[in-house]
């Protein structure tokens, strides 16, 4: 791990069920939780990327970025959560998973945006 790979995040996963009127949506409140060492969380731009809607009523997300060290693959979906430093962030498009010159994984990135 080097000095930019410190943190420490949560991978929320959700199983697809099916609600009583016979919707397919995600159980959060039963989600599966994996503690995941050794990433590095940064907003997405700096000063953060942040975008304001105010039509049906205020609401502000924050782009963030995240990153793992060399060489470490991360079982993170397009579909997870991630919890950290007491947000609860989306994964925002497909999870890039940066190939090493001779095969594997170099590194993982994830866009992940915080919705307020």
């Amino acid at each position: 791990m080097t000095l930019l790979h410190t943190q420490t995040v949560v991978v929320v996963r959700a199983a697809v069920v099916t609600d009583r009127y016979g919707n397919q949506t995600r159980d959060w409140a039963n989600a599966s939780r994996t503690t995941v060492t050794g990433v590095n969380v940064q907003p997405a731009a700096a000063p953060a990327h942040s975008t304001e809607r105010i039509e049906d009523r205020q609401t502000t997300s924050t782009e963030w970025r995240l990153y793992t060290d060399r060489g470490v693959d991360l079982d993170l979906r397009e579909t997870d959560r991630v919890e950290f430093d007491g947000m609860t962030l989306e994964v925002d498009g497909k999870v890039g998973r940066w190939p090493a010159p001779y095969g594997g994984v170099h590194h993982v990135e994830a866009q992940l945006v915080e919705i307020d």
